[in-house]
């Protein structure tokens, strides 16, 4: 009797764990359809957009290629600027991995990945990166004429992001007016009344180092 109760308790285990919410992400899960679009070392189809766009840009640009490993390194010690990639686009799922170089001391970190701003960066919307404290979108929607400010971090529905110095994925979805954020695989946050039907993806620059990588974009429309 006691084997068939362990057997039985082992089974329902088994079907529980078959049954948990997939923590997947979308690169994985629709393998098909994919364009890599990681820069070269020449930035190609990349164009660098100070925020905000009236302030001159620095010579000096903070965004380099590190070809050995893959990874696009935005260095973090210039001025406050966005990388965009030059290709406007409507409906598409973005997924990017980054991570935040690990500094001592009481840091804040600071970035963002950008997904359908209009090409001054204007208009915007990010997908926060911070240490324990991103993974929401918030941004500049228009609305009447008009940019009001948006910030869905009251409504994070968990904080999937990891510690700095380790490696995290973001995947995106925009889809008609709404955009979904998943971080590590778990879905973090959505917005539902996007305005800017076509945009631009890109990167930002803001007083932390950080690289990039495995960044690919699947067209939807």
């Amino acid at each position: 009797m006691k084997q068939k109760i362990l057997l039985a308790s082992l089974v329902f285990v088994i079907i529980g764990i078959a049954f948990l919410p997939s923590k997947q992400n979308t690169l994985s899960a629709e393998s098909s359809g994919w364009v890599d679009i990681m820069p070269t070392s020449a930035f190609k189809r990349w164009t660098r957009v100070t925020i905000p766009p009236d302030r001159p840009m620095p010579k000096k640009s903070q965004w380099s290629i590190d070809a050995a490993n893959g990874a696009l390194i935005c260095a973090g010690d210039g001025g406050h600027e966005w990388l965009r990639y030059d290709r406007e686009l409507g409906d598409f799922l973005f997924h990017v991995e980054w991570r935040l170089t690990k500094r001592a001391g009481n840091v804040k970190y600071n970035s963002g990945v950008f997904v359908r701003n209009n090409a001054q960066g204007l208009i915007w919307y990010q997908a926060q990166v911070g240490n324990a404290g991103g993974g929401y979108f918030f941004g500049q929607n228009p609305e009447n004429g008009l940019l009001p400010r948006f910030s869905l971090r009251s409504t994070l529905t968990q904080q999937a992001v990891r510690p700095a110095g380790e490696w995290n994925t973001y995947d995106i979805r925009c889809q008609g007016k709404k955009l979904i954020l998943r971080v590590n695989g778990v879905k973090t946050s959505e917005f539902d009344d996007c305005n800017n039907p076509r945009g631009y993806v890109g990167l930002e620059a803001e007083g932390s180092r950080i690289e990039f990588r495995h960044m690919r974009i699947k067209v939807l429309d």
